[in-house]
């Protein structure tokens, strides 16, 4: 089993008279600045100037810095920038100004696992990934609460990364959870895995297959699209909250019996055999050189395979009934 740190196991000492410099404040690197700061911790954040992002950190009352001066002054770099924007951030601004004993702390491991980005021997590397987005684990600091985190250390040359990537997550509040332990291996694979698998790629997929069988066969689009998306929400908060076998105990039988008699027929063999594919392509780093390769090209295929998303079927029905549900329109 993992190892689980809590309030008791993290000691905000650590972060004591040293600078976190937050790199991007977006939802992600608002809620941990934010967290941050009001747990004591001195905080400055690098954003790019005249952005609403910049415009919004200006408004809630921190100094904005360019990503050189954040390096320069942060004894805690929080590199929350997306995964392919990390390699020439940190090539060009970072690397020629850390000093020895400087944390260089992650969201996601994809950039260091993947080797876009070596670090010199004489700083610390570690990661704290929330288990949620950015206003969740805002929200919930708020609330006196916290969202869980995944903790790693990849290099420790202080001998003291993991204690500080311990006090880091108890400023965001995430020691009041849970900090589990893993690795930059374990996080990045089982990650990108669950997103391609179940929750963006196997869950799209198998939607707009189950849409197209039911109007294939004569059904109408708008009562295939409840079934097969609408009511996704339903069993996943289920879930969410009581696990596969609590959400089955408040679905009706008739349903349960489906789920354990049809669902293996849906998940089959061939479709374990692909799983293990998928898996495959990320332990290799097969995916991340296409998904480098594609980005180096200017995202040809990504950008073709989203606009054929955009004019699926099932999207035009799904913007026709989400307008008859004023709850889901934004004020």
């Amino acid at each position: 089993m993992a190892r689980v740190f809590y309030d008791a196991d993290a000691d905000l000492g650590f972060l004591s008279g040293l600078t976190v410099s937050v790199y991007d404040y977006g939802s992600v690197g608002r809620a941990q600045a934010l967290n941050l700061r009001d747990s004591g911790v001195r905080v400055v954040v690098c954003e790019r100037p005249g952005t609403p992002a910049a415009k919004c950190a200006e408004a809630e009352g921190f100094e904005l810095v360019d990503a050189v001066e954040a390096a320069m002054r942060g004894d805690v770099l929080a590199l929350l920038v997306s995964d392919l924007a990390q390699a020439e951030l940190f090539h060009k601004s970072i690397e020629p100004n850390l000093t020895p004993g400087k944390l260089l702390l992650y969201y996601h491991g994809f950039a260091i696992h993947y080797g876009l980005v070596r670090p010199p021997a004489r700083v610390d590397v570690a990661m704290i990934a929330p288990n949620g987005p950015g206003d969740l684990v805002r929200k919930t600091f708020v609330e006196g609460q916290g969202v869980p985190c995944l903790v790693a250390v990849k290099q420790d040359a202080t001998g003291q990364a993991l204690e500080r990537a311990l006090a880091y997550a108890k400023g965001m509040g995430a020691t009041r959870a849970g900090v589990l332990q893993t690795s930059f291996r374990e996080e990045t694979e089982t990650d990108l895995f669950g997103e391609q698998a179940v929750l963006c790629g196997g869950m799209t997929a198998l939607v707009q297959a189950s849409f197209e069988t039911l109007v294939e066969a004569g059904y109408s689009a708008e009562v295939a699209y409840f079934q097969v998306l609408h009511e996704l929400k339903l069993v996943v908060d289920l879930m969410y909250e009581h696990g596969i076998s609590g959400m089955r105990e408040r679905i009706s039988d008739t349903a349960v019996y489906g789920d354990l008699t049809r669902g293996p027929r849906v998940v089959d063999g061939a479709v374990r055999a692909r799983l293990k594919e998928v898996l495959g392509e990320i332990q290799d780093g097969r995916f991340a050189k296409e998904w480098m390769d594609e980005n180096a090209a200017g995202r040809p295929n990504f950008k073709r395979l989203l606009e054929e998303g955009r004019h699926h079927p099932i999207e035009e029905v799904g913007r026709r009934l989400r307008a008859m549900m004023p709850w889901f329109q934004k004020p």
